[in-house]
Parts: structure tokens; sequence; C-alpha cells
């Protein structure tokens, strides 16, 4: 499909003929994070795309066109493609920047938010808490342009992404790390594809969009859940209750996890998004 400046993307539904929920991504991951919102096509038509220029989506002509807002057009492209008019909305890490853009821009297609492991704009300012607040937005662009370098050899080690908690998960310190027999499988396939990326690329895009500003959430006016992870370094739980605060009739949800919550508590995911939906006018 085409986005509204002819960017080509890849889009992906799961084959569903129940409510419409698309899923706003982490930067570069694959529909395969989310497996249990994904089986439930009785239930859920889940949709979701490839940023600009990762997987099977092209890069933009002008290369500029990165930001939180062309992000937006994407995210709306996919809901005209799929001839989808309210959509119940994921968002994880920057996704969640996204997802509620989408919101504040077009609030009568949204029917309501899951924010996981994100906050709504300053995305640099809630990285690696309890760095002092100042030097946040610096340590963020800086992590971001090594991306490009430490990408690759992250991907090499294979073990950048966690485990379960119900299965033997150690919440905290280096137990964090590694990958869990239970949904051994969904990680490791995730990972496989989240290794192809471009890195220097991938760098551009992180950049563009941990610099987008706060939101002004007391225009949200649909139900949304920010659920955020205690051990989360890349998005502070700290920084997600502060949001939660910010945005009118919202609930706040906390988990003994990482940045990785849709791979550590695959059912919660589910659980959340049926509470949201059971909020919401659908």
């Amino acid at each position: 499909m085409r986005s509204a400046d002819g960017t080509r993307l890849r889009a992906w539904d799961n084959g569903g003929r129940g409510i419409p929920v698309l899923i706003s991504n982490g930067l570069g991951t694959p529909p395969d994070a989310w497996p249990a919102i994904n089986r439930q096509t009785d239930r859920y038509h889940v949709i979701t795309w490839d940023h600009r220029g990762l997987a099977g989506s092209e890069r933009p002509v002008d290369e500029s066109r990165i930001t939180v807002s062309d992000h937006t057009d994407d995210f709306f492209a996919v809901m005209n493609a799929y001839g989808v008019e309210r959509a119940v909305v994921i968002g994880w890490s920057v996704g969640v920047n996204v997802a509620f853009e989408a919101t504040l821009r077009e609030p009568a297609r949204i029917s309501g938010v899951l924010a996981v492991a994100g906050v709504p704009g300053g995305t640099f300012e809630a990285l690696l808490h309890p760095l002092p607040k100042f030097l946040r937005p610096r340590a963020g662009r800086v992590g971001s342009h090594l991306m490009r370098y430490l990408g690759p050899v992250l991907n090499r080690l294979g073990d950048g992404l966690p485990g379960t908690p119900e299965h033997g998960f150690a919440p905290r310190g280096i137990g964090t790390i590694g990958l869990d027999v239970v949904h051994g499988e969904i990680v490791l396939r995730v990972l496989r594809q989240f290794a192809r990326h471009d890195w220097p690329w991938y760098s551009r895009l992180a950049r563009a969009v941990g610099d987008h500003p706060p939101m002004d959430l007391s225009r949200i006016a649909v139900p949304a859940t920010y659920l955020a992870g205690t051990w989360d370094a890349i998005t502070s739980a700290q920084g997600m209750r502060a949001a939660s605060e910010n945005t009118p009739g919202s609930e706040y949800v906390e988990l003994p996890a990482t940045h990785y919550v849709p791979l550590q508590f695959p059912e919660r995911m589910a659980t959340e998004l049926r509470r949201v939906i059971e909020r919401s006018e659908l």
C-alpha cells in the first residue's frame, strides 16, 4: 500500500473478522510480538505495518519524512487500506507516540488506546531513569547514533530479549537477559527479524521519533491504559505514570518487567486490551 507522500509500505493483518485493533508497534518490531492477541481471529482483526525503510517498507523519497507526523500518516493510510473506520489502538515504545498523535489528530477514528512501555512525546526525557532529567535527551541522541554500530553486535549475541516472568524469569538484574523455553520460539522469531534491519537507517528513525515533544494529553477523550515495566530503562515507569496522571480518565498498570513487556507478559497484553475495549464504545 502507499502512504500520503507515496511511500510504499508493507502492511499485515491476522485474517480476523472481529473488532479492529491497530498495532502501532515498537520501532522495527514485527507482528509476531503479539501472539496472544494475533491468534484471536474470531475476536480481533489485528492490523499493523512495517516502519518506513524497515523490513518490507520502502524509505521515503524525501528521507526527512520520518517524524512522528509521517508515521501517523502511515497509521491512517493502513486503516484506510483495510477499510477500517474506527479501531482500538495498541502502542508499544515509540509506537505510543504515533498512537496518541493519531488520537489527537482524528479522535473520532480511535476508540481506545493501550500504551505499552512508551510515553506520548518526550521519549528521550523518559530514558534512563534515574539519570538527571536534563541529561536524558542528550543521552538519547547519543544512544540513537550508537545504534548504527552496536545494533548488529547486540543482535549477534542473541540474548537481547528477555523471557517470561511466569516461567523462571528474574524481574531484575542480569536474570532478565535470556530466552525462556515456553515462549522461546516466538522470541527467536522476533529476534531474527529484528536482526535484519539496516542499522544506520534505524538509528536515524530512532533519533527523529525520540525528539518528538510532549503532547497535550488533556485533549484525550477516549479510554486509555498505560502499561509500564518497573525495570524498564528505555521508558521509565515514572514517566508513564506522569503521562497517565495527565490523561483524563486513564488507568495505570505497572508490571515487574523490562521494556519488552509484550514478550514477557503476552497473555496480560490480551487481558488489558479486553479491558480497554470494555471501557470503549466498541
